[in-house]
């Protein structure tokens, strides 16, 4: 599949600014800019099983498409929720694309992310209320 592999950071966008919004305070927004993250994904048909490691944490992540998620660290869905609240959703895939769709739990907003690769890369876009960040991933 394509998104397996191990991946790891190569920059940013915007990634600041959607951690403000998110309502990270400054200095987890400081450590989450700079967390030299890498992603290892293993799909096997619709299972995913990823492993997310960066200066700071090591977090293992298995989930099914279209399988309800509890999740008390997100994202990718799990690492972002490590900064933030306890969401509720599940991943999908959209064309060639791995949707989620997230509600937290202490507001009830929505929280999408999509991975797909591009070109070379791995893309790991978020959105949250009205605010994108992407992260830009290469294969290593």
């Amino acid at each position: 599949m394509a998104f397996n592999g191990t991946w790891k950071i190569d920059r940013n966008e915007n990634y600041e600014k959607f951690m403000e919004t998110m309502g990270v305070n400054v200095m987890k927004r400081k450590l989450g800019a700079h967390d030299n993250l890498k992603i290892t994904i293993q799909q096997d048909g619709n299972k995913f099983t990823i492993k997310e490691s960066s200066n700071f944490r090591t977090i293992d992540i298995e989930f099914t498409l279209g399988s309800l998620n509890q999740l008390s660290v997100i994202h990718s869905a799990k690492y972002l929720c490590g900064f933030f609240s306890p969401s509720q959703g599940s991943w999908n895939m959209e064309g060639n694309k791995l949707v989620g769709k997230f509600t937290r739990k202490d507001n009830g907003k929505l929280l999408t992310a999509y991975r797909e690769i591009v070109g070379d890369e791995l893309v790991q876009t978020y959105v949250y209320e009205g605010v994108e960040a992407k992260r830009f991933f290469k294969r290593g």
